[in-house]
């Protein structure tokens, strides 16, 4: 074989091996590097939250139009790290598993406020208090919000 089909050769290997090391991390979500890798105390910054905090009821519980209101809010200032789906996304964890959706409203509103430094996710105590209890609202609900007004949000 001669060397400039050799080398021909060997580039168009790294080419396909680059190729298909691309098309892994969209397709299989295990080998995704760009994921958030969760770690054992990802859900950990939940138990710090003071009793006091714990234990504040969400005054928009019965709000029928929080959940909308709420969402909007999550893709206006979430989304891009939690994914649009509260699922997890590239910088942040998932929102949907049992350790947020078993916390307390004031647990949540606690975090939003306060933030988690070390792991990059800002304070939202600049939020609307409103705001943020509409986040907390969405966060604890089952159900995705079709076709939600951006009108429900309460602006500050």
């Amino acid at each position: 074989m001669k060397p400039g089909i050799g080398a021909l050769l060997l580039c168009a290997m790294f080419l396909a091996i680059s190729q298909l090391s691309a098309n892994s991390v969209s397709t299989w979500p295990g080998l995704n590097s760009m994921q958030f890798h969760l770690g054992g105390d990802t859900y950990a910054e939940l138990r710090k939250a003071p009793n006091k905090a714990v234990n504040r009821p969400n005054p928009m519980e019965n709000d029928g139009q929080a959940v909308a209101a709420g969402k909007l809010l999550f893709l206006d200032h979430c989304s891009e790290c939690h994914g649009d789906d509260a699922k997890g996304g590239r910088k942040g964890p998932s929102l949907r598993v049992s350790d947020v959706q078993n916390a307390t409203p004031g647990t949540l509103f606690w975090l939003l406020t306060n933030g988690v430094v070390r792991k990059k996710m800002p304070a939202w105590s600049k939020l609307p208090e409103p705001q943020r209890w509409q986040l907390v609202r969405f966060l604890r609900s089952p159900e995705a919000v079709p076709n939600a007004s951006t009108d429900a949000a309460i602006k500050p």
